[in-house]
Formats: C-alpha cells, structure tokens, sequence
C-alpha cells in the first residue's frame, strides 16, 4: 500500500517541518528510548500477564524479524485483529519496526466488515485471536481466503492454536533467536513521512473510508494528548476502549512516547474497570460518556479507592453536561472532555487549567498546533455564536483516503482544509462547541434543530439514565422530533411529562412529538449512539402502530 497524492499542501508540509512538529523519529524511537533507559519498567499488563520494557523491545524486534523473513514490504499491509491483548501492542509495533504499514480493525468485526477491510487493502499478512468472547476467528477467516488472494500469511493468538496455523504468542515467548542477517532490521526502518497505517472510518452508510497516516502525522497526535493530560513516566494509563480502533491504539502509543504502563482490558465492564483502577493505582483513562455513566451507576462505586485518579479524559461522542457535573462531584482528579476523529487526531480539549463552570459543555480551544475554522454554507467564517460546519487542518491531519478519489476531493478544499462534517460554533472565550454532525440534523418545518440541544436537556432528567433525539418522516412538516430514551432502573417516563419537563427549557418547535423507550441504545464500540440504525427502528416502531 503506498500513499497516493497527499492533501496536504506542500507549504504546509513545509511549515510542519520548520516548526519541528514533524521529525525523523517514528515510535520505535521512543520504544528504545524506553528500554535502554528503565530496562525493567512495567510496560503491557493484560489479563494473561506483564511485561517489561525490555521484554516489549525484544518480542517486537522478534516479530519484526519475522515479517521481514517473511518477505513482506512496505508495499505490503498486515492487519492486525486483536482485542486488547499485549500481541496488539507487540504486533503494531513490530510492524513499524519492519517499515511495513498495518491496519487494526476491531475484534467484533465478523466476516463482511473483515472481507471488505482485507480485500480493500490488499493485506498479506492477519494477526487474528484464536476465540474471543465466545467466537472462533478461524472458521470465518478460512472461507474467505478464496476471495482474498493476497492474504498469504495468518497468525494466530491464544491457547489451542490449531496444528497448520503459526501460534504467535508461543513464538514470542520461544527463547531462540531469529535467524536475520545483521543489518536487517536496521535497513528497514521506516522514514517518518512513510505511511505507518491506515484505519477505516465507521460511517453508517456505504462502505467506510480508508485514512491514511504516515509516522509524523500519528505522532503529533500522541504528543499533543500526552502534552494535555500530563502523561509521563509515572503515569499508568487504563485503556478498555478498543484498541481495533483509533483511540485505544492511541492509548498504546502514548504509552511508548512517555515510557509509562499500561493496562488492556479486553471487555469493558464497569466493576472490573474501577477494580482495575482501585488495584493498580491508575492514574489516568480515556472513555466515552456511555462508559463514564456505566461507572457512576456501578452498585457499589462509592466502595472502590479511586484516589489516584488523576485524569479522565471522554471524547468520541457529546458527553452531556449533567454527566460531566456528577463525574467533577463523585471522581478524584481533571475530567478533560477532546474533540477528535480518525481523520485528524486530536483538534481540541479542555484543560487541566480551565474552570470547570467555564468550559462546561465544550471541548475547549483548539490544541495550538491546530488550526480550526467554522464556516457558513458560503464558506466564509462566521462570527462567534455562529453555527456552522468544522474545517481543519494542522500537522496530525491525514494525508488522505486510500483509492478513494471521490472521498478526496469531497472531504479537502482547495487550500487543504480538511472538512469534518460536524457542526460547531465558537463562543466569546474561543472555546468550541460541537453542536452535532450535519447528517444528523433535522429540519422540521423548514427549522434547523440540533439534537444535541435536546439531548442536554433530556439528561437533566432525573428519571432517564440515556437518551437520544432522530428524526421520522412527515409528509408535511419534512421530520418530527422522536425522543428515544432509557429509564434508570425502577423509573417511568410517560411522554406528557417529559414534555413538560422540556416545556420552557427549549424552543416550542424543538419538542418531542414522540417518545420511544428502549432497554438500551444502539452504539458504536467506541460509545457513540448509532443514530441511522437508531432512526430505522423508531420509524419502524411508529410505522407498526398506525397500521
């Protein structure tokens, strides 16, 4: 897989090199850096085992030998489908090492997602678990092999690795050495404007998008959140969001860069996380809200010791304000609220100097290296308080989407700008706000109206534990205004008092013209509530009572 034309101007390219945010360092670097400097440090921790930073040099240095021996190049891509396992990190890593771009992709996955993914980028090599959550990964990748002739190579994790298959985790742990001529490694070791991988976005519609980031443009991203969080080498990070995706690979390799420990947790469950915090002495997590109000509803939360805390940082979908209000009042430490995207990296956050009732409800100002503009439909930049769509560009922005020209030239303006597709506005401080994605907007009566706006306002209630607004058709307003909800436990929410709930906190025309209640709410694995499945079963629940 090799970069195609970059969208990134070539002045700005130069820019990012003279301002030193882009360099000649990859994250293998700092993994060395690492292992020379605490050999015996804490590294990995995941439900099977430890290993220091010496031990994570070895394994990747290993597997590295291995893709080389291989025969697999930077024209080659290796897929890696692993749950939040120590191979995960060991596997991207070696990858890196070896100059060859990956691609990860989440562990829930199943055969359609894997064969798009597999075939689109034409992967040599898998890293797969041998059962996961009660799945067997084998059975559903022989079938496709017929249809992906350039898959040559799988490797498998876990215990009762089938006879034929190349065990991984027992090649790691074998004590012999491979058998590489010296040098090799060393001359494979990629440039830092290379392309380090590509991840597929989780668009609702279509097939996603293949983003491409070379080493430079992932590593700015690293730097500037461990920059915000204060992440250093004291710090033991917590990391359950999946790191098939975007965020929890971040979480990964903030860990090298700062040559801290981090704990994977392979299935997000809200007692065991605070155990995991209470018992190793965490320090600091990233999440989405849904994971933060499992935490607080958690029976016995007020048992576990959470004193060390430092920072939570939630991004990847809007957290509601009463939820960021009862994390500052029941959690020890900064809850930081990050405005990002696969595309992008890191474009905003709060602060860990920020008055919390000041930045309440917003993402805060852009991270310094990052240039964000909100622009009406002419594409001028519109005044604060003004909504419109986010442009960004800065030195962690993808370099583009993969054979994907149409994608290009929709997502890239002429001078580089990337557009995001969220709605935002900037207030009187300069902080952001996203108001919501414009897909998800609906337009009642020729109206705009934001979801998120009644969204806030629905958590405010003391009888709903989750909520979302879609909209359904109407033949002559355009769309209604559907609240999707979920009651706390022991709750009743009729719709004649939720709207006089909403009554006078929100615009008349903004009111729910329907309430649906659910047991929970579709979401994505990185927390967001998937609004297009969610709207299909409200129109369809509304379609079975008319008949």
């Amino acid at each position: 897989m090799r970069i195609d034309e970059p969208h990134i101007p070539a002045s700005r390219m130069a820019e990012y090199r003279e301002a030193g945010y882009w360099r000649e360092t990859t994250s293998n670097d700092w993994l060395e850096a690492a292992a020379g400097g605490a050999p015996e440090r804490l590294a990995l921790q995941d439900r099977c085992g430890r290993l220091d930073y010496r031990t994570y040099l070895r394994q990747v240095q290993r597997l590295a030998a291995r893709f080389v021996a291989m025969g697999l190049t930077s024209d080659d891509v290796i897929a890696v489908q692993l749950p939040n396992w120590n191979e995960f990190a060991i596997a991207v890593n070696a990858a890196m090492l070896a100059g060859i771009p990956f691609c990860q992709y989440h562990s829930d996955f199943r055969s359609r997602e894997v064969e798009f993914i597999l075939g689109f980028t034409e992967a040599s090599a898998l890293v797969v678990p041998n059962r996961h959550r009660d799945f067997d990964y084998l059975p559903m990748i022989e079938p496709l092999r017929a249809k992906l002739p350039h898959l040559e190579h799988v490797m498998v994790v876990g215990d009762g690795v089938p006879e034929g298959y190349f065990d991984l985790r027992a090649f790691l742990e074998a004590d012999d050495d491979p058998e590489l001529p010296a040098g090799a490694l060393g001359a494979r070791r990629p440039a830092a404007d290379q392309l380090a991988r590509t991840a597929f976005t989780s668009g609702t519609t279509g097939n996603p998008k293949a983003v491409l980031h070379t080493h430079n443009t992932t590593n700015c991203a690293l730097k500037f959140l461990n920059r915000g969080q204060r992440i250093g080498a004291d710090s033991v990070l917590l990391v359950f969001l999946p790191v098939g995706l975007n965020w929890g690979l971040f979480n990964v390799l903030q860990a090298i860069d700062a040559g801290c420990r981090v704990i994977l947790q392979d299935i997000f469950r809200a007692d065991e996380a605070l155990a995991l915090i209470a018992g190793e002495r965490v320090t600091h997590f990233c999440c989405a809200p849904a994971h933060l109000v499992a935490m607080l509803n958690a029976p016995d939360f007020e048992s576990y010791d959470l004193a060390s805390l430092q920072v939570v940082m939630t991004g990847g979908a809007s957290c509601p304000i009463e939820v960021i209000r009862e994390v500052e009042a029941r959690m020890p430490g900064h809850l930081l609220e990050m405005y990002g995207m696969l595309e992008c990296g890191t474009q905003a956050h709060t602060l860990l100097t920020d008055d919390p009732a000041e930045v309440c409800g917003t993402v805060g100002r852009p991270v310094p290296e990052m240039d964000i503009r909100v622009v009406g439909e002419d594409g001028s930049d519109v005044p604060a308080g003004g909504v419109g769509e986010i442009l960004t560009a800065g030195p962690s922005v993808t370099v583009g989407y993969y054979n994907n020209p149409a994608a290009n030239g929709e997502s890239f303006t002429a001078d580089g700008w990337f557009r995001t597709g969220d709605q935002g506005c900037f207030d009187a401080m300069g902080n952001l706000q996203i108001v919501g994605r414009t897909k998800e907007m609906l337009i009642r009566g020729g109206a705009n109206i934001y979801p998120r706006e009644i969204e806030e306002v629905l958590y405010q209630h003391p009888g709903i534990l989750d909520a979302a607004i879609v909209g359904v058709p109407d033949p002559r307003l355009g769309e209604r205004v559907c609240a999707c909800i979920v009651p706390r436990t022991g709750e009743t929410v009729t719709f004649e008092a939720l709207i006089e709930f909403l009554r006078g906190k929100i615009a008349t025309y903004k009111l729910p013209e329907y309430l649906q209640i659910y047991d929970d709410l579709p979401r994505t694995p990185t927390g967001k509530v998937q609004k297009q499945p969610l709207a299909d079963m409200a129109r369809s629940r509304l379609a079975d009572s008319e008949r």
